[in-house]
C-alpha cells in the first residue's frame, strides 16, 4: 500500500546516488579489505545520517520527540546485519570465476523481495506491477552478461555453481534488509515518512558501525588504521551513502518494497548512461535490449502502482 507520493522521487534520487557512491567507493576498495571497505560506508556515513535527522527535525518538524517502539530497534539491527551479510555474499560471488552468473542471480532481489513482502508484510501489487518486476529482472540479467551470449538454459545449468548460490543468497539478504527497514519504520509513530526513514537510518547505521567495527577490531585490527587514513575519499562515500540510504528508506517507508526496488533499478540506466556519454564507451546491442527491458519494467510498475495505489 502506498502511503505517500514521496516514494517515487525518493527512489529515483536513490538510484542516481547509489550509482555515484559505487563509483567513488571503488577507489577506496583498492586499498582496503572487504570488511574495512564496508565499515567505511557506515563509519563515515553515521555523522551525516545524524546530521540529516537533526536538521530535518529542526527545520521541518519543530514538534515533540518521536515515539519509537522498542521493536523498531530490533528490526534495525536485523536489517543492518542482513545488509552486511548481503554485501559480503555479493563480493564472494564476484570472487568466483563465474562473475556473470553470480551478478545475474543477485539481481533477482526485486522478485525475491516481492514474494517475501507479500508473505511477511501482506504487500499487494497489481498484475502490471508484477509484469514490470519480471521485465526488470530479465533486463538486469541481460545487462549482467556484459554482451556475452548466455541463454536461459545457461543460467539454469549454472545454478549449482558457487557464484550462483552466493548471488541468490545475496539477493535474498538484500530483500530481507528492505523488509527489516520497512518493518522498523512501522515502529516509528509519525505521519511523516521522511522523519520515520531518517530515524531508522540513523539507528541502523549506528548499529552497523558497531557490528562491522567490532568484527574488524577482532579479526583485522590492522585495517582500522587504513580506514582512518582514507578519510578524504571515505568521507565522500559516507555522504553519498547516507543521502542514498535516506532516499531508499523513505521509499521503503511509504510504498511496497518490490515497487521501490524495481523503480530503483534506474540506477542501471544512470550507470550505463554515464559510461556512454561521459566515458564514451559504446553500447552493445544486448545492453540496449537490457536497458529497454529495465525501462519497460519501471514504466509498467509505475502504471500498475497508479492503478492499484
Amino acid at each position: 500500500m502506498i502511503t505517500s507520493p514521496i516514494w517515487l522521487p525518493a527512489t529515483l534520487i536513490a538510484g542516481g546516488l547509489q550509482a555515484w557512491r559505487t563509483a567513488v567507493q571503488r577507489r577506496v576498495g583498492q586499498s582496503l579489505s572487504v570488511n574495512a571497505a564496508g565499515l567505511v560506508r557506515y563509519l563515515y556515513g553515521l555523522p551525516f545520517a545524524l546530521a540529516l535527522l537533526a536538521g530535518y527535525q529542526l527545520l521541518f518538524l519543530p514538534a515533540p520527540a518521536l515515539v519509537l517502539h522498542i521493536s523498531a530497534i530490533g528490526f534495525c539491527a536485523a536489517a543492518g546485519l542482513a545488509q552486511i551479510v548481503a554485501t559480503n555474499l555479493m563480493l564472494m560471488a564476484f570472487a568466483e570465476r563465474n562473475y556473470i552468473v553470480g551478478t545475474a542471480y543477485a539481481k533477482t532481489e526485486a522478485a525475491q523481495g516481492a514474494l517475501l513482502s507479500l508473505v511477511l508484510l501482506g504487500d499487494q501489487l497489481s498484475p502490471l506491477a508484477w509484469i514490470g518486476i519480471g521485465a526488470g529482472v530479465i533486463g538486469v540479467m541481460i545487462l549482467s552478461t556484459g554482451g556475452r551470449p548466455m541463454g536461459l538454459g545457461d543460467f539454469i545449468r549454472a545454478l549449482g555453481a558457487p557464484s550462483a548460490r552466493y548471488g541468490l543468497a545475496s539477493g535474498l539478504f538484500f530483500a530481507l534488509t528492505a523488509i527489516g527497514v520497512r518493518r522498523a519504520s512501522m515502529g516509528v509513530v509519525t505521519d511523516d515518512p521522511i522523519s520515520a526513514a531518517l530515524t531508522i537510518l540513523a539507528i541502523t547505521v549506528a548499529l552497523q558501525t558497531l557490528m562491522q567495527g567490532a568484527w574488524l577490531l577482532c579479526r583485522e585490527p590492522d585495517q582500522l588504521r587504513a580506514v582512518f587514513a582514507t578519510w578524504r575519499v571515505s568521507g565522500q562515500v559516507g555522504l553519498l551513502s547516507s543521502l542514498g540510504s535516506a532516499c531508499w528508506f523513505t521509499g521503503f517507508a511509504s510504498a511496497p518494497i518490490a515497487l521501490v526496488r524495481i523503480v530503483g533499478q534506474v540506477e542501471i540506466i544512470f550507470t550505463l548512461g554515464l559510461a556512454h556519454y561521459y566515458l564514451r564507451e559504446p553500447l552493445r546491442r544486448s545492453e540496449v535490449t537490457g536497458l529497454l527491458l529495465v525501462a519497460s519494467g519501471v514504466l509498467l510498475a509505475l502504471i500498475g502502482a497508479g492503478r492499484g495505489g
